[in-house]
Order: C-alpha cells, then structure tokens, then sequence
C-alpha cells in the first residue's frame, strides 16, 4: 500500500463507513429480518447483503480515489480492512460485550448457515476484484 497520507487517511474514512454499514445492516437484521425470517435465515441473508454493501463501498472508494493501484496496494487495502474489522470485531464482542471466543467463532460456521466468512472475504478480495475490473482490457 502506498506509504504517502493520501492513501492512509481515505482508507481509514472508508473503514469508518464500511463499520457504520455493518452496524445499520446489523440493526436491520434485528429490528426486520429476525422477527419475520426467523434468526438463521436472517443472519445469512445479512450476510450476504453486507458483503455485498462493502464490496460496492470499494468500488466507490476507487472510484473516489483513483489509482492506477498495483496489485500490491490494492492487497494492502483488503489485508488492512480485513485486520481492522477482525480486530474490532473481536476486541468489541470479547471485551465489551463479553462475549465467550467459541461464541463468536459459532458466527463461522458454515454448516449451521452462518455465513459471516462472506463479508470477510469480500473485505479481502473486494479491493484486487474492483481494481482489476477497472484496469483497461488489453
């Protein structure tokens, strides 16, 4: 990732964003979805909008930050989105919510439908996917 401000400081303000969309998607969940869908079917269909909410989040930062992006930096960003979400995520069930590791960790397990692994991959792969969608073709 380019080591100049310019970059750093945007990233982060879309970190910020992409966090309310995971909050406000969350709410939505709880206040609509669950209470008609039933928790399961909720918690997956949450998923998959939310990864979906921050993949086109990306492809509005690169739009509002354009490169040209080297494959490298555009790693970067899905590694450092990636880390931080991880990283509050964890930090804010384990010590705020007091949430148990193996708690969160059931949010992982595909077998019971829970498919939090998709806005995690997204965050990851969202960045080189949108980038090399923008490079021209030749």
């Amino acid at each position: 990732m380019r080591t100049d401000r310019r970059l750093w400081i945007p990233a982060c303000a879309a970190w910020l964003v992409m966090v309310a969309a995971a909050m406000a998607n969350g709410a939505l969940r709880e206040l609509w979805l669950t209470p008609r869908l039933g928790d399961p079917l909720a918690r997956g269909l949450s998923s998959v909008t939310l990864a979906l909410a921050i993949y086109a989040l990306i492809e509005l930062f690169l739009t509002w930050r354009p490169g040209p992006y080297t494959d490298r930096e555009l790693w970067g960003l899905g590694v450092f989105w990636t880390a931080l979400s991880l990283l509050f995520e964890f930090g804010l069930g384990l010590l705020l919510l007091g949430r148990t590791p193996a708690d969160m960790l059931q949010e992982y397990n595909l077998l019971a439908g829970r498919l939090l692994l998709l806005v995690w991959l997204a965050t990851l792969f969202g960045p080189w996917l949108a980038g090399r969608r923008r490079r021209p073709r030749g």
